[in-house]
């Protein structure tokens, strides 16, 4: 199946070895057999924000493993590469296996429902500690807890209402949307 304008995610059955051996760009996931390649490079808004919210993460806990783009080890052979991800120790073998404190994913349109959709549910029910979404286009950042395998609301920032906290592994951290998005 080709990438168009419409499905901007390159669907490729493979083995786990040839997943191995692919170059580490384009970025790619790998999901039941099948590597998930995002075919589209991410756009400045996208970069922009992820920077944005990383270094919101990295100032509010100088102590939180926060790292972007890594591989997490999903149950039921899936490799998943949150924009995000903060774990409560540094992997061993540089593959995230334990289930992270947070993941976060900056929506873009060519990834849009991989990330409301499957890679909720997957990250949801690997126990995954927090769920974070921002949404350039709709202006907001909703913040997620697992509970028992399904995501309930801890934060939800919008322009109507821009500032918030939450806390990941003990440190309490201060949001605001208009400091992770441009007007």
């Amino acid at each position: 199946m080709s990438a168009t304008s419409e499905e901007p995610l390159l669907r490729v059955p493979m083995s786990w070895e040839e997943y191995l051996r692919l170059p580490e760009k384009p970025k790619a996931e790998w999901v039941d057999g099948v590597a998930v390649l995002m075919t589209a490079p991410p756009l400045w808004e996208h970069s922009d924000v992820l920077a944005r919210l990383c270094a919101c993460l990295v100032s509010a806990g100088p102590g939180l493993l926060v790292a972007t783009d890594t591989s997490v080890k999903l149950p039921d052979n899936r490799v998943r590469r949150p924009d995000v991800t903060i774990v409560g120790a540094v992997p061993s073998d540089g593959w995230v296996t334990e289930p992270p404190l947070m993941v976060a994913e900056v929506l873009s349109r060519s990834t849009r429902s991989e990330d409301l959709v499957r890679k909720s549910a997957e990250y949801a029910g690997a126990g995954i500690g927090q769920y974070w979404l921002v949404d350039p286009e709709l202006r907001t950042l909703t913040v997620m807890t697992n509970v028992d395998g399904t995501w309930e609301d801890l934060v939800r920032l919008d322009d109507g209402e821009p500032e918030g906290s939450v806390e990941v592994a003990g440190v309490r951290i201060p949001l605001d949307l208009r400091r992770l998005l441009r007007n």
